[in-house]
């Protein structure tokens, strides 16, 4: 199984956009956790601390950590960043997903 978890050209974009906004040594750090309808949630939070043992994602300036107890559940993940009618929202494209709720915030595996 691979660990890789991807960013898009246009996530990437976005994640450094709000990065800048929140000032020098900001991250975005995406995780997983229980909740949801659909039994998990991702969870997306800015950061000035990286653990050691984190996961980080570096691309076209945006930096991404994820945590060790996450990058099982994103493993093979992509992180795309979509502005659509229903509006503008980071989409995890996960193939571990077996499931996923109606609004597209929750998974299970």
């Amino acid at each position: 199984m691979t660990t890789a978890v991807t960013i898009s050209e246009r996530a990437a974009r976005r994640i450094g956009e709000i990065l800048k906004t929140e000032g020098d040594g900001a991250m975005l750090r995406i995780s997983v956790e229980g909740g949801g309808c659909s039994g998990f949630q991702y969870k997306f939070d800015v950061e000035r601390a990286k653990a050691e043992d984190d996961l980080v994602i570096a691309r076209d300036g945006a930096v991404v950590l994820v945590d060790p107890a996450s990058v099982p559940f994103l493993a093979g993940s992509e992180v795309d960043f979509v502005d659509d009618l229903i509006g503008a929202s980071f989409r995890v494209v996960n193939p571990n997903a077996t499931a996923s709720c109606g609004c597209g915030t929750s998974f299970s595996i």
